[in-house]
């Protein structure tokens, strides 16, 4: 199965023909569905419809195409990779070890956006595409047609993508031929078109227009696939988007331009319907209209998946709660989050029906994604200083870019009360969420209390041997949350040592450890105590979905098959037969009591965690342990140690603490099942 995975990611990766087209399926659906709307979104600003007008829009949209994408994205940011990975987290993920340590904030803010403005593309780009029906048939019900659409997207999400997905490429290949050919064959009518590449047509438009920036506002539309670009950028590799986005650029700024000849030769009618479909000969119609419409599924089923990639990149950086996520298919990185399709369906399903046509989701469609954009020029700019370049070109590319993003943005901020409101809405929710989950884990660190572990390698040994203290488990793993090397919970300790003393012949320690890499996945494993007590450090790649009873596995293999521990149970009826000792986890949870603390604001910091959390899972789950035999001790987090009456209760509660047993059902439990595989291989 693995060698399957990286097998397809070579071919991706891979330049040629093959490499190619597979590009075009995987990151060009968002971009490539933009002349849907774009020229209509224009023509909607109010300004007067003339040569001048369209020519300085027309200049406006190749130049935002050039300067945006093709030099900041293409020529910039496809050199930030992360061990071939992109988008904004990929690259905060590069940058989080540097002293600023509120650069995390630059980060959350452009992912929030960024999911934020993903959840009106599926929306606008299906509504355009089924609206262009209406020249055919005028009382065509778009809105009942676009729901059924939208809800076959998201349902075959669980399914996975991987046949249909091999497809996209072809599809997406005649979809831009279809755009450059049409926009061709109109520019011929009006060869004056091609004025538009002239930059002066548009220092004209924004220096004389009184309604320039509802025509930026309107422009920044042709680019808002760019960031969606980078973020796939591990799919396909640096080399293949490159090469293919000289020929999608071709084919877009033709489109455009075929377009903006159509409006020219029709000035009375043009703002009356969408000049898209009006370029298209009359006979090709509806096969314009079919195209557009698996365009649109092919960006929105691209952005659906996107998005369960950037929530698994921030859950491992600890930006979001963990959530169950499903693998429907053998493709490496192709992910399935039950609850944020739910939750991006519910969404989409409420745009559409707030908005009712593709005219006024414009209004809400390209705010968000300045803000990702902005973000986006910020971080570059750090990584540029790592990457030792002279600061003075480091200040004229955050300085030109801050400045272009800055006007889109505020031409953008028009659209506010218009809709612009409703994805600022959605990504000051996803901000807040991600603010006090990275807040509350923060504080959350910072009471949890450590001790030196070799001081209590003696008591652990001891423990071990009194046969008076009845055994708890043959190997008992638990999860160390300790940061510092050599240091260990103390709560870890008090439940061994204190709290039902747990006499077990191996006793092993869990070190998570998330890497800034995307696809790490490696382990080191530490005898502290020769037959007693091992550490066992995990270090996983920020893509990587944590599977603590499979890695261990692996480390029972390795350990088992270079016979540095043996694993038979010590009970000699077992022994004798060869038969593997049980496993059992124990987890340790701190719970906040807001009593615990005055300080009102983290109160309120810790209660809203609380709330975001019942949307995750919970850790056992969360770290692969559903089906092993997992038991959960819940322990308060301490606060305020000044106050006596506090600390009595703590202690009490501490006492009397709730034991949750999870997998008690399960007649064998992974973690057992697996290990009694390898000792009778050993055997």
């Amino acid at each position: 199965m693995r060698e399957n995975s990286e097998s397809s990611v070579a071919c991706h990766h891979r330049v040629g023909f093959l490499g190619l087209l597979i590009t075009l399926g995987i990151v060009f659906g968002d971009i490539g569905t933009s002349p849907l709307y774009v020229m209509k979104a224009i023509l909607h600003t109010g300004e007067a419809i003339n040569e001048s007008t369209i020519l300085g829009a027309l200049s406006c949209i190749i130049w935002t195409l050039t300067l945006q994408t093709t030099i900041k994205y293409v020529c910039v940011a496809l050199r930030a990779d992360n061990n071939g990975e992109g988008g904004i987290l990929a690259l905060y993920a590069l940058l989080r070890k540097m002293k600023r340590k509120w650069i995390y904030l630059l980060a959350i803010i452009g992912a929030s956006t960024l999911l934020a403005d993903g959840i009106i593309t599926p929306a606008i780009t299906v509504t355009t595409a089924i609206e262009g029906l209406e020249s055919i048939s005028p009382h065509l019900p778009v809105i009942p047609i676009t729901l059924g659409i939208i809800t076959i997207i998201f349902f075959v999400q669980r399914f996975g993508t991987e046949s249909i997905g091999k497809s996209f490429g072809v599809f997406m290949l005649i979809w831009f031929l279809l755009l450059g050919v049409t926009g061709a064959f109109s520019i011929t009518s009006y060869p004056l078109i091609l004025k538009a590449f002239n930059p002066y047509y548009a220092a004209m438009l924004l220096a004389k227009s009184p309604e320039w920036f509802l025509i930026l506002g309107a422009v920044f539309l042709c680019t808002t696939g760019a960031e969606a670009l980078y973020s796939d950028l591990g799919h396909c590799g640096r080399k293949n988007i490159t090469i293919s986005w000289l020929f999608v650029k071709a084919m877009l700024i033709l489109n455009y331009l075929g377009q903006g000849a159509w409006v020219l030769n029709h000035i009375q009618t043009a703002s009356s319907v969408n000049p898209f479909f009006s370029i298209m000969p009359q006979s090709m119609l509806i096969f314009s209209i079919i195209m557009a419409t698996g365009a649109a599924i092919v960006a929105s089923q691209a952005l659906i998946s996107g998005t369960f990639s950037i929530l698994s990149e921030a859950m491992n950086l600890h930006f979001w709660p963990r959530m169950r996520i499903k693998h429907p298919t053998h493709v490496k990185g192709q992910l399935y989050i039950p609850a944020i399709n739910r939750a991006m369906y519910i969404g989409v399903v409420l745009i559409i029906l707030l908005f009712r046509d593709s005219s006024h989701m414009e209004a809400a469609y390209g705010l968000a994604i300045t803000i990702t954009m902005l973000m986006t020029t910020l971080l570059l700019g750090f990584y540029l200083r790592t990457k030792g370049v002279a600061r003075i070109f480091i200040l004229l590319f955050m300085g030109a870019y801050c400045v272009i993003e800055g006007i889109f943005l505020a031409a953008n901020l028009s659209k506010f009360l218009a809709g612009g409101w409703c994805t600022m809405l959605i990504g000051g929710i996803l901000f807040l969420m991600m603010y006090v989950w990275v807040r509350a884990i923060k504080i959350r660190h910072h009471y949890i209390s450590t001790k030196p572990l070799n001081e209590y390698y003696q008591i652990i040994s001891d423990i071990k041997a009194d046969e008076s203290i009845p055994k708890y488990a043959s190997n008992l793993v638990y999860v160390n949350h300790a940061d510092k090397e050599g240091a260990v919970d103390d709560k870890l300790l008090y439940s061994i040592i204190n709290k039902q003393p747990k006499r077990a012949d191996h006793y092993w320690l869990i070190n998570l450890e998330f890497a800034d890499t995307p696809d790490t996945l490696e382990y080191s494993c530490e005898t502290l105590v020769p037959d007693t007590l091992y550490s066992v450090t995990m270090r996983i790649g920020f893509r990587i979905e944590p599977r603590v009873s499979l890695y261990l596995r692996q480390v029972v293999e390795d350990l088992v098959t270079s016979r540095k521990v043996d694993l038979r149970s010590t009970y000699p009826s077992l022994r004798k037969n060869g038969i593997p000792g049980d496993f059992r986890f124990i987890i340790i949870h701190r719970v906040y009591y807001p009593e615990s603390s005055d300080n009102r604001q983290q109160n309120l910091l810790m209660t809203i965690y609380a709330l975001i959390g019942k949307i995750g899972i919970d850790e056992p789950k969360a770290l692969g342990l559903d089906t092993s035999m997992v038991v959960v001790e819940r322990v308060p987090l301490i606060i305020n140690h000044c106050n006596r009456s506090i600390r009595r209760i703590t202690r009490i509660a501490e006492d009397e603490v709730e034991e949750d047993v999870a997998g008690e059902d399960v007649e064998e439990d992974e973690a057992g099942e697996d290990v009694e595989e390898v000792v009778g291989k050993e055997k």
